[in-house]
C-alpha cells in the first residue's frame, strides 16, 4: 500500500506545475535514515503520517509548527516557519533541508527537516488519497 502511495505522490509531483513544491526526488524516509550522511544539508522530498503536530512561536514572535513524518519504516522530525495547513494523522508531502544533526543549545537534534513547504495530500488531489 506504501509502495503505491510513494508511487502516486511521485506522478503527482512530476505533473504538478511549478509552485511550492519543486520536482526533487521522492526520497523515503527509511533512505533519509540509512544514509544521513548523503543527504545532510539537500533538499529533499518526502511523504508520510504527520504525528505529534504541535504549533509555536519562535523568538521573534513568528508562528512556527512541528511535527514527526511517520512512514511504514520510520519517522524523521519536521520544523518550520509560519502557519501549516495540516492536521494530525494527515498525509503529507514535505519538501525541506534535511540535517543529520544540528545544536540546539545544550541539545543535539538528529534526522530534522527545516520545511520550505508542507502540503496535504488530500488537497493535491483528492481523487488519489483515500
Amino acid at each position: 500500500m506504501l509502495r503505491l502511495l510513494t508511487w502516486t505522490i511521485a506522478c503527482i509531483l512530476m505533473t504538478m506545475p511549478v509552485g511550492p513544491l519543486s520536482a526533487a526526488a521522492l526520497v523515503e524516509v527509511t533512505e533519509l535514515l540509512a544514509h544521513p550522511d548523503h543527504y545532510d544539508h539537500q533538499v529533499v522530498t518526502v511523504s508520510g503520517r504527520v504525528t505529534s503536530f504541535q504549533l509555536a512561536t519562535n523568538r521573534d514572535g513568528q508562528p512556527a509548527f512541528g511535527f514527526l513524518l511517520q512512514d511504514t519504516a520510520g519517522t524523521v522530525k519536521v520544523v518550520g516557519l509560519g502557519k501549516a495547513d495540516v492536521r494530525e494523522g494527515d498525509y503529507v508531502v514535505v519538501e525541506g533541508v534535511f540535517s543529520r544533526l544540528r545544536q540546539a543549545g545544550r541539545a543535539i537534534v538528529y534526522n530534522e527537516i527545516k520545511a520550505t513547504s508542507v502540503q496535504s495530500m488530500t488537497k493535491m488531489n483528492p481523487d488519489l488519497v483515500g
